[in-house]
Order: C-alpha cells, then structure tokens, then sequence
C-alpha cells in the first residue's frame, strides 16, 4: 500500500493522545530550566549528530546518483554544522528546543534541500543481499530448535544482533568499515542477561500461553536488522496462525529499511509457491508507516497502516530510535514489546545499563 495521504495518530495509542503520549524518552531539558541557555543535555546530544557528520558526508560524496556530489557533501556539513552550532547557542532556533526528532529532521531536511535522496542506498543493498544469501541457514538453524522457549529465545537474540547494523551510530560505522560483522557471532556475544530492561522470561511465558491475533512491527533497519531478525520472527508468528503486518518508512533515512525496499526483499526470499522457507504468507502484510527518519513520533502514520492494523493486539517497536529513543513509555491500548540494542552511550547512561546493552520491554494488557 503506498502511503499517499495525510499522516494521522496510530489509533492503538491510549487515549486521549495529548495527555498520555509524546514521542521522547529522554527528556532534555525539564520545564524549569531557561529556554534560551542549552542544557547539558542538550549539548551532549548536539555533540552526538555533530560527530555523525564526517561519516554522513563521506556516504554523500560517494553518492553516485548525485551530480556534483563531493562539493553538496561538502555544502550539506557546513549547513548542518551551522544549524547545530545555532541549537548550542539558541536552543529555540530552528523549531527547537531540541529532541531527538527535531535533530534527526533537520539532518533530513539538509540532506533533501541540497539535493541527497538515499546517501546510504549502495550500503543498504550490499547488506540486503549479504542477508539474503544468509536467511535460509539463519531459519533452518532456529527450527531446529525444538524446545519453544529457546527457540523463541534464539529468535529474539536474532533481532538484537540484527539491530547492531545501525550506520546513525558513529562508533558502529567505525566497526563496520573496520572489518563488518558477522550475524551469528553476534547473536553469541550479546552482552549476558539481565538486560538494562529484560523481560523475556515474561514474554516467553506469555507466548506457551498466548496467541495474539495480529501483531504489527515497526521495523528498523536494512541488511541483517530486517532480513535474518525481524523476518525469521515474523516467519514464527505465522507458524502459529498469527497475521503479522510490518511497517516500513515511507522515504529513505540513514541505513532504514523502506517500504519498497521491503516488498522487494521478501519477494526475493519467497519460493515459487509464494511461501517463506515453508511457510504460507497469505498472512503477511507489508505498509508504509508513513515515515521519513530514524525515529518515530506515532501521532503521524499513515492511514494505510492504520486500516491495515485496526485489529492488531500486539505491537512491536523495534530499533533504538523506534522503540528506545522516541517510544519506551509509549502506552497501547494492546500488548507491546519494545526491543532494541542500546548503541549510544548517552542513551546507555539514562538507562543505567551498557553500551550495546538491550532493550527487550514487554507490557501486556489485561483483557
């Protein structure tokens, strides 16, 4: 479904809206302090895009769809940097005070306004097809598990491992222009359990116990995130009978999986007779979710996505941005499971946790 018409609040939000929900874990500054002098916060995470920007400028100058590439890199880190130095002096210019969605638009913004579509598109489709090839011996390897508990563990390891692939993150691009990563050492080197939030023993009760009718999920990133962690779970929700709808941006942002690109992906991966490795998929529904950055703000969806999971009773929000950073303490009128690595330290210090520590917040509603 291509998201064509004006954005609208998820409906699966508790109500009313205003007063129950904002799209911010990580309040940067509280009502007392004065408007016009940044926050310590503030300027922490100001730091955090600034030091983002060598490696958004190197993408965009290798950006061959783009006349005039490397002088536009060039232009796009002077503007950006300005506008970040403005947020440091004025934290009320450019729309501010500053959040975490403010700073990801702007960034958008930028990189639209001087011409950049998809600075990250030749990265996205080397990590698509390296997943690719990988997707079959990731499914055989969980289905052979035949304890349910440590499958679904085994599963939910595979998003988080997945959810590593993260090029917003200056410390991970690093790692992965270093020597890339492989997918199941990963999954192997996750940091031990208990988690910063941990409740997958809860989850893993609830799933022996429960089958929900409809799951959405809100999925993150390209590559290894979407291929061999969301798919292979989403593969096992349809097992069992559920219908699962995933939600995908509707415009390119950092290394996200898109809608378009999602619907290809799974084109791939599908054999002759329309099935995932064995299972049938008249069950999978791929939307927009109408967005356009590396966070989610959820009183802007598409209608679409929301025609689509009227009757969803889990939701899943996955990735740092996602179901971190913009959406912890969000409230459903529904189950929700939140699940993400933590791979900014500023993020990992609000928490109380690790650098890459995880995420993995279940709230189940009573019926």
């Amino acid at each position: 479904m291509e998201s064509s018409s004006e954005l609208v609040p998820f409906h699966l939000l508790i109500t009313p809206i205003e007063s129950n929900y904002k799209a911010c874990t990580i309040p940067y500054r509280s009502p007392s302090d004065d408007p016009l002098k940044p926050t310590p916060t503030d300027l922490a995470w100001i730091d955090v895009f600034l030091n983002s920007i060598p490696s958004f400028r190197k993408q965009a100058e290798s950006d061959t769809t783009v006349p005039d590439a490397h002088i536009k890199a060039e232009k796009f880190a002077q503007r950006f940097t300005e506008i970040l130095e403005d947020l440091k002096k004025d934290p009320k210019s450019h729309g501010g005070p500053p959040d975490s969605i403010l700073l990801c638009r702007l960034r958008e913004q930028v990189l639209r306004e001087i011409g950049f579509r998809d600075i990250f598109k030749k990265v996205k489709d080397e990590e698509n097809s390296k997943a690719i090839s990988l997707f079959g011996g990731v499914v055989r390897l969980n289905d052979a598990i035949e304890d349910e508990g440590k499958r679904i563990e085994n599963l939910v390891r595979g998003i988080l491992a997945g959810n590593i692939f993260d090029l917003g993150s200056a410390e991970l691009v690093e790692l992965f222009a270093k020597d890339g990563m492989s997918f199941l050492t990963t999954c192997q080197n996750l940091v031990p359990r208990p988690w910063v939030i941990d409740d997958l023993d809860t989850f893993k009760l609830r799933w022996s116990k429960k089958s929900w009718k409809k799951v959405v999920i809100f999925a993150d990133n390209s590559g290894a995130d979407v291929i061999l962690g969301i798919l292979p779970f989403a593969r096992e929700l349809l097992r069992r009978g559920t219908q699962v709808v995933l939600a995908a941006n509707a415009l390119p942002s950092i290394n996200d999986i898109t809608y378009p690109e999602l619907k290809e992906i799974i084109a791939k991966l599908k054999d002759e007779n329309g099935q995932l490795m064995g299972v049938d998929t008249s069950n999978l529904f791929i939307a927009s979710s109408g967005n356009d950055l590396p966070v989610i703000d959820l009183n802007m969806v598409s209608q679409e996505l929301v025609h689509l999971a009227s009757d969803a009773d889990l939701v899943v929000l996955e990735g740092m941005g996602r179901g971190i950073e913009t959406n912890l303490h969000a409230k459903f009128k529904c189950d929700s499971l939140k699940i993400g690595m933590v791979k900014h330290v500023e993020v990992a210090q609000f928490l109380g946790g690790r650098l890459y520590d995880c995420v993995f917040k279940y709230t189940e509603v009573s019926s």
